[in-house]
């Protein structure tokens, strides 16, 4: 049984200085670094914090946000800032005209702040100079536009450092100051250089990867954002917060979605380094997988991450054609695969499994009954058809054969099994009890130690449908997008938009059963954005891609993981979570262009959304580069692909063509949607 106290957090947002918070008023974050340092910039130019700072973390290090390398008890991030002090005037302050924002003109991740004075322009710009060294660069540009000299002292810092140097700058003259964070030993030291270091290698690093454009300025915003960032706050051994700043903890199903993220943004390896981590430190010789950095109890344990795993290792065979770390891993693949199989689970009258977990983590505090949970028949039955397909590769016929079997069979009990199916007129459940019952409420048990001011608290009922997770079978294929099944659940799942806030987006579940914070979550939404993708009701879609774009996190592309009132204590504050850069890469890869590797064949399915007019740019697969001119012609009723791959069939609106041996073009004229 799960320890309620598990979920208590000691640190308190109301005490110290404003900067400990993570949520300040409109605050947008941008994450920067290679492995060995990690980096913020936090943009908060309204409210009670610091107007900008800079936050240097070790990444190695899973921390609270007070507890980041450049915090000051007493000052926070102001002392991080650019201080300026003209001649017989007091200190500019940054507040005014203050601007931040992703720089488009160096190649590589660099975040630039602009502020103005009187008689000042201040250009500053953030950057790794490559993706080795463990320090972060900063270039302070400042510009007299006065017509007059200008006497000018310059003052900042980080911890016990400061940096103070006088500056005379004549009328319209400009003068760059450059600084260097370097990380050792878990301490800052701050030195000013001569001359800008060199970022070639860092260019050729971030150019070696996925390269797109979608000739659309918000979508190329969130893809270039969501690429940059998730690859940018992984640590050397692939550890990464699953909400930085919120848990300090990692999981195998968080961690799965992340690799997935990376392998189709390019980066292999980081996506290799991250899955040997989940093999060798998150799965156990017989299977088990933490979560929440913790082994679980059978009645606990989250019965979808072997399976989760196990999917992602099939795509990143299918990209990168690497099928050693599959005979290398073997032993923990079988164990992987048959873990949920095992007696404890299984519920003999369906053949499916049970447990007292739900998808997103409430327990038997929470009420939640010995049952059926969708999501743990799902990802089992696309585990093991994964591991089926990865056992063939390494030339394993008979295991390919037992777990192709026993995923045909569970599949045909999830959709089809005459008293315990995972599907109703409504489209699919969330969840079923032990005697078939479909699971409509929970209640907390009395030692819950859930606060009084939650929903699942309140003295009403507490209801489990409907649940975003429902929308999953849909986008990864599990039905049909124009079945009944597919249409019914999305039906269902309307109910989940602005329910008790007026602002927009899905919540991940009914709010009268949340044990925390009630709001809109941003990952669940672009799930269901992708169902929504699937099914070809681009309304829907662009509607959370809007919302996206009206929360605090848009400018920089860096997501809370929910939006809405925060008892912290005892939870934590709210973090930013990597998964949403994940689910964002794989709504435009995966879903928009619709390049879906297997290991054999690519299937490409372009669907340009309304609005949409081009999409340009590589993709990597194999080690190659597959360029893409995708563009839309009024004119066609269905599209016309040209390549000069290796075509093996077409269909009405996708081609299916051979995995490259070198670099390959394609082109694809598509109708309006």
């Amino acid at each position: 049984m799960i320890d309620v106290q598990e979920h208590v957090y000691n640190d308190d947002p109301n005490q110290g200085h404003p900067d400990a918070r993570t949520f300040l008023k409109d605050a947008n974050y941008f994450f920067l670094g290679n492995g060995s340092i990690q980096a913020a910039i936090q943009y908060a130019p309204v409210g009670k914090g610091s107007p900008y700072g800079l936050i240097i973390m070790n990444p190695e290090q899973l921390k609270p946000k007070r507890q980041s390398l450049s915090f000051d008890p007493d000052t926070g991030f102001e002392n991080t800032m650019i201080q300026l002090r003209e001649k017989n005037q007091n200190t500019i302050s940054p507040r005014q005209m203050l601007s931040a924002q992703w720089s488009k003109d160096t190649g590589i991740p660099a975040v630039q702040i602009q502020w103005l004075s009187k008689n000042l322009r201040i250009r500053e710009l953030f950057y790794c100079q490559d993706q080795s060294t463990p320090s972060l660069i900063r270039e302070v540009l400042i510009e007299n536009t006065s017509d007059d000299q200008a006497y000018i002292e310059l003052n900042t810092g980080v911890t016990d450092i400061s940096i103070n140097r006088e500056i005379k700058l004549l009328a319209a003259q400009e003068q760059t100051i450059l600084l260097q964070y370097t990380l050792h030993d878990n301490t800052i030291n701050l030195d000013q250089l001569p001359d800008s270091p060199s970022i070639k290698e860092s260019q050729r690093y971030w150019k070696s990867a996925a390269t797109l454009s979608f000739h659309h300025p918000l979508l190329d915003h969130y893809f270039s954002a969501s690429q940059y960032q998730l690859a940018s706050t992984i640590s050397d051994t692939g550890k990464i917060d699953a909400s930085i700043w919120q848990y300090c903890r990692e999981w195998v199903r968080d961690h799965s979605f992340m690799t997935m993220g990376l392998i189709l943004s390019g980066y292999h390896d980081k996506a290799r380094l991250m899955l040997q981590r989940l093999l060798d430190d998150f799965v156990s010789e017989d299977g088990d997988c933490i979560d929440s950095s913790e082994k679980r109890s059978p009645d606990d344990v989250e019965l979808d991450q072997n399976g989760t795993l196990l999917w992602i290792l099939n795509n990143y065979v299918s990209w990168t054609g690497d099928i050693d770390i599959i005979s290398n891993n073997w032993n923990k693949i079988v164990s992987l695969a048959e873990f949920p199989l095992k007696e404890v689970f299984r519920h003999n009258p369906s053949g499916m499994f049970i447990n007292c977990r739900e998808y997103w983590e409430r327990h038997s505090a929470h009420g939640i009954l010995p049952g059926i949970e969708s999501m743990y028949q799902v990802f089992p039955y696309i585990g093991l058809s994964a591991a089926a397909t990865l056992a063939q590769s390494i030339s394993k016929p008979n295991q390919a054969t037992l777990w192709e079997q026993e995923a045909a069979r569970l599949r045909n009990a999830i959709l089809h099994h005459p008293k315990y199916a995972m599907v109703h007129d409504r489209g699919f459940i969330k969840r079923r009890g032990l005697t078939g019952e479909i699971q409509n409420t929970i209640s907390p048990r009395e030692n819950s130690g859930l606060p009084a001011e939650v929903p699942l608290a309140a003295n009403i009922d507490h209801y489990l449908h409907p649940d975003t997770s429902c929308a999953l079978p849909i986008a990864l294929g599990v039905v049909p997008p124009d079945s009944p099944i597919a249409k019914a659940t999305l039906q269902q799942l309307e109910l989940l938009w602005n329910q008790g806030w007026t602002d927009g987006g899905y919540g991940r579940y009914h709010m009268s059963s949340e044990p925390d914070s009630a709001g809109p979550w941003p990952f669940p939404s672009l799930i269901m954005a992708r169902a929504y993708m699937e099914i070809g009701n681009f309304e829907k879609v662009w509607r959370v891609l809007n919302w996206l774009n009206t929360i605090p996190g848009s400018i920089s592309g860096s997501w809370f993981e929910m939006y809405g009132p925060r008892i912290a204590p005892p939870y934590p504050q709210v973090g930013i979570t990597p998964w949403t850069w994940a689910e964002m890469t794989i709504l435009f890869v995966h879903h928009i262009i619709g390049f879906q590797p297997e290991q054999d064949y690519i299937r490409i399915r372009p669907r340009l959304l309304p609005n949409m007019k081009k999409i340009s740019g590589h993709l990597i697969c194999r080690g190659h580069k597959v360029h893409l001119d995708f563009k839309v012609d009024s004119s066609l009723s269905s599209p016309v692909f040209n390549t000069n791959g290796d075509i093996l069939s077409a269909k009405d609106k996708e081609i299916y063509i051979s995995q490259p041996k070198d670099d390959i073009n394609i082109e694809a004229y598509l109708q309006l949607m």
